[in-house]
């Protein structure tokens, strides 16, 4: 039998990772949230908020986890988004930030549910079936 050899005892070097992940979907959006503590900047994309949603209610759902829970200016929020549209991506950024938050405050949870911002919302599009023209719409019927 071989003996075993133990490791060197040397201090552990654990890498400690100062954000918080929250994972956020939406139609066919996804966001990646990231929050750290900081000054407030909101990053989507390498993009400020602002300049990433153009419609005011975007942003505004965007920021509503924020917002809810008074701490606007206290986290740096960095999204990685992919897929959907605007209004799709917007619901999955506040649905990702408001997982990153319960992770990070845990009191805020009762106050985020009672927003509804930690439901899923699950509704996506249809997929059409044959013999119609989209998911429900018939083609045109014709007497003659």
């Amino acid at each position: 039998m071989a003996d075993t050899v133990a490791a060197p005892a040397t201090p552990s070097t654990t890498l400690v990772n100062p954000f918080i992940w929250g994972v956020g979907r939406r139609k066919s959006a996804v966001a990646r949230v990231r929050v750290r503590p900081g000054s407030g900047k909101f990053i989507i994309n390498k993009r400020e908020l602002d300049e990433y949603f153009k419609l005011i209610p975007d942003r505004e759902a965007a920021r509503a986890a924020l917002t809810v829970t008074e701490s606007a200016g206290r986290w740096d929020v960095f999204v990685n988004l992919n897929g959907g549209g605007t209004t799709g991506q917007a619901g999955a950024v506040k649905l990702g930030l408001a997982r990153a938050l319960v992770k990070a405050m845990p009191e805020a949870e009762s106050t985020l549910r009672d927003q509804g911002l930690l439901t899923r919302d699950a509704r996506k599009v249809e997929r059409k079936k044959y013999g119609r023209r989209g998911a429900r719409r018939s083609f045109q019927f014709s007497k003659r």
